[in-house]
């Protein structure tokens, strides 16, 4: 028997099996739109059942309210995810994004978690900066390069009102695939893509401080204070959420989101259940030098080797040295070493008790006062801490004292060769204390006097006594 079509414009009539059931879901889930999506029926009649049968639309809307979003947080709090919560919970996903994190709406207004309230009727400028003394709202500010402008939002609408493909549409404004394809994901609603709407909503996202990420999910944050309470690190704990819940993104946390709400809860009193918490007991965190900025190494400002002038680098003029020190051992004793860059000459300053910043400097500039003035040109050192007085050293010799970069011998290439061939007279592990100034320059005058392939065959010590002569 086949189906006849009711005719055009008659109304259809539903059973009082269909009402039932509408009203059975309404009371289940709280929410009109909810019931009728669920059983597939139209809302506005749905709505007029719910009026003829004497039900307060009006009033009870906020316990109606209080029960969706119960619901909602007990799917979330079940490992349920975000879109699928909402989807049961018959709430948009925007909705769902906003009670996640703990932003309370009003009629014209949103209140977000720190205080701060966006008013709707004065089109979101209530986020005013004051940018070169002037008021200027969010939505006007010209942001990084690395944001997309208003512009090129509008200009994402008409490519896709015309069909663009994502990639096509990348290319035309100079982005990456992802970052339009991200853009369009986030910023539509219900499938639609309007740029003053997606750049609102944009200005609104990028404020911070934004509330964590394991203050807003109920299910990850009892899973993660269940890891601490079973002495597990953050970082165990972060990835074993990985490994038991593979598929769901709300229930990632990274170590250092762990790290960082504890520490801000320290602060605010509980200090105790912190150091209970953490295996180090520590309620502050401890500095770490991470390499990037490297902190200054003395109180008086170094001179790197990078300012060095040209005619230092190519040996060209006579009179600039390289210095370091060799140690003995348990480096408790030690032998500064002067090597001139053009003749390769050298000069050991003998250092009997100790080799620190004072002694260091007192034994360079004995030393290098033995020069003439036009032998004294500049001096180059490692950061050793042994030179943390090089501008005393600086004023007494009028010699500039150039630094080499962290980890750079060869920046120094010279007097490392020659503290190589000194090991061959004070051997690692000697104590270097035993050796008087005597012995000092006995292998001064060995190394001075051995003729070197650099310099033509000629010894450090001729090609010295030549600059002396020729001055």
């Amino acid at each position: 028997m086949s189906f006849t079509p009711p005719p055009t414009g008659s109304r259809r009539r539903y059973s009082q099996a269909e009402k039932a059931a509408f009203f059975e879901a309404f009371e289940r889930l709280g929410n009109a739109r909810a019931a009728a999506r669920e059983l597939d029926l139209p809302f506005l009649t749905s709505y007029q059942w719910l009026v003829a049968a004497g039900v307060d639309v009006g009033a009870p809307r906020r316990q109606r309210h209080s029960r969706v979003r119960e619901h909602y947080f007990s799917l979330r709090a079940a490992g349920v995810h975000r879109s699928d919560a909402a989807k049961q919970a018959g709430v948009h996903i925007r909705t769902a994004q906003d009670w996640d994190r703990g932003i309370v709406k009003k009629i014209h207004s949103r209140i977000y978690p720190d205080g701060r309230v966006i008013d709707y009727n004065k089109s979101v400028n209530v986020q005013e900066r004051l940018v070169s003394g002037v008021r200027v709202s969010a939505l006007e500010q010209v942001l990084d390069p690395r944001f997309l402008s208003l512009a090129e939002r509008e200009k994402i609408r008409g490519l896709q009102s015309q069909g663009v493909s994502v990639r096509s549409m990348a290319t035309a404004l100079g982005r990456a695939a992802s970052s339009i394809s991200r853009e369009l994901k986030r910023n539509s609603v219900e499938g639609v893509y309007e740029p003053y709407a997606a750049h609102r909503v944009s200005v609104m996202r990028r404020p911070r401080p934004k509330t964590r990420k394991i203050l807003t999910q109920p299910a990850l944050q009892v899973f993660v204070q269940e890891g601490l309470d079973n002495q597990w690190s953050p970082e165990q704990i972060s990835n074993t959420l990985v490994k038991e819940f593979p598929g769901s993104q709300e229930m990632r946390v990274s170590p250092e989101t762990i790290y960082q709400t504890l520490y801000l809860q320290a602060r605010g009193g509980l200090k105790k259940e912190i150091q209970a918490a953490l295996r180090t007991g520590r309620t502050r965190r401890k500095p770490h030098n991470t390499g990037l900025e490297r902190q200054p190494r003395f109180v008086d400002p170094m001179v790197m080797i990078s300012e060095r002038p040209a005619e230092i680098e190519d040996r060209a003029v006579p009179g600039h040295w390289e210095g370091d020190l060799i140690v003995g051992t348990q480096n408790r004793s030690a032998i500064a070493t002067l090597v001139e860059r053009s003749t390769r000459f050298v000069m050991l300053a003998h250092l009997p008790g100790d080799h620190t910043a004072e002694t260091v400097r007192d034994a360079l500039i004995t030393t290098m006062q033995t020069l003439p003035e036009h032998l004294r040109g500049s001096l180059t050192w490692d950061q050793g801490v042994e030179m943390a007085r090089h501008k005393e050293f600086s004023i007494a010799t009028d010699m500039p004292v150039y630094f080499c970069d962290p980890a750079s011998p060869w920046q120094r290439g010279s007097n490392e060769n020659t503290n190589g061939l000194l090991r061959q007279y004070f051997p690692k592990g000697t104590d270097l204390s035993v050796f008087g100034p005597e012995d000092l320059e006995r292998v001064a005058l060995q190394l001075n006097g051995r003729p070197r392939k650099t310099l033509g065959w000629k010894n450090p010590a001729e090609c010295l006594r030549d600059l002396l002569v020729s001055n």
